[in-house]
């Protein structure tokens, strides 16, 4: 019988009542709001971990939450590990695991998932979106896709996964990325070929990395200000195939030769080649010394080039962007 780990984080899927009082549910009490038999064939764990809102999640509890999963299957054991997240950042956080997990994404699935709608609602979708998420985190069939993103029955890959709709049915999509598969009954049926594995981290991520949303004359001083405060990095987040004003070209260079790595990405899908081959504006950005963000959202860019700076040098991370 597979053991599978319930971390629960709180949020959406578990603000629920005890009682007449407004309670947030332990993993638990998610449990028992599941259909009798709905995790048979398991012996599932459950592991409370308290944590800021999701909307309001900070880079270090995205740290801890990717650590406990790793652990919990290359340490602890387990078969499977499910993590009840709120559906704000769950894409981000799930990307996080998926870039640290390692090894341990061929010993086990790693399924994230959340709700839309309370327990108390009088339609609730946590309960089913947990059902399926515990059924994937052990089939064999996710072993070495690394972590998941598990909605409507739906499994997204962490990288391609994007909140599209967070008032609607269809929250989650992977487009132009099929989902890697769909939970069907008591097992999942594939349907797509995972991403690539992310090169292995080295060090530990730095958290101080800026996300910068860029617009038509804005000043490169934005950029100082950012490294003034601290930041180790900057994530650009363009236009079209990854533009950026010709405003903050200087900036980036100087950056550049200063060793803080300055990453493009795109409020638009992209292509996941460097940004020479995106087109003009693009390839000006990276004769100024920008590194592509390898077709990545930008808040998943973000989280890439925290783990990136774990090479040390702004040369390690254009090295680790360019295996992603």
């Amino acid at each position: 019988m597979a053991k599978v780990l319930l971390i629960a984080t709180g949020d959406t899927i578990a603000y629920g009542r005890r009682g007449a009082a407004p309670a947030v549910l332990t993993g638990a009490e998610l449990l028992a709001t599941l259909p009798p038999g709905a995790h048979r064939g398991a012996t599932i764990v459950t592991e409370d971990v308290r944590v800021e809102p999701s909307w309001d999640m900070s880079p270090a509890t995205m740290l801890m939450l990717a650590r406990r999963v790793r652990s919990a299957i290359l340490d602890d054991g387990y078969e499977g590990v499910v993590v009840s997240h709120g559906v704000d950042t769950v894409e981000e956080t799930a990307f996080l695991t998926d870039l640290l997990a390692g090894p341990a994404t061929a010993r086990a699935g790693i399924v994230f998932t959340g709700a839309l709608r309370r327990p108390d609602d009088p339609y609730p979708d946590g309960p089913r979106n947990l059902a399926a998420a515990l059924t994937a985190a052990r089939d064999p069939a996710l072993r070495m896709a690394g972590a998941v993103v598990c909605a409507g029955d739906d499994l997204h890959a962490a990288r391609w996964v994007t909140l599209v709709d967070a008032l609607g049915a269809a929250a989650f999509s992977s487009a132009p990325y099929p989902p890697l598969g769909r939970v069907v009954g008591d097992r999942v049926e594939t349907i797509a070929t995972p991403p690539p594995r992310p090169p292995r981290p080295l060090g530990e991520p730095a958290t101080d990395v800026t996300l910068i949303k860029t617009y038509p004359g804005m000043d490169g001083t934005l950029l100082m200000a950012a490294v003034d405060a601290g930041a180790a990095g900057i994530v650009l987040e363009g236009t079209g195939a990854g533009n950026v004003p010709a405003s903050l070209l200087a900036t980036i260079s100087d950056l550049t030769d200063w060793k803080i790595p300055v990453v493009v990405a795109s409020r638009s899908r992209t292509g996941e080649g460097d940004l020479a081959d995106l087109g003009l504006g693009a390839s000006i950005a990276a004769a100024a010394g920008a590194v592509s963000a390898r077709g990545l959202s930008a808040p998943k860019a973000r989280l890439a080039l925290m783990v990136a700076l774990g090479t040390g040098s702004a040369g390690g991370a254009r090295q680790w962007f360019s295996e992603l």
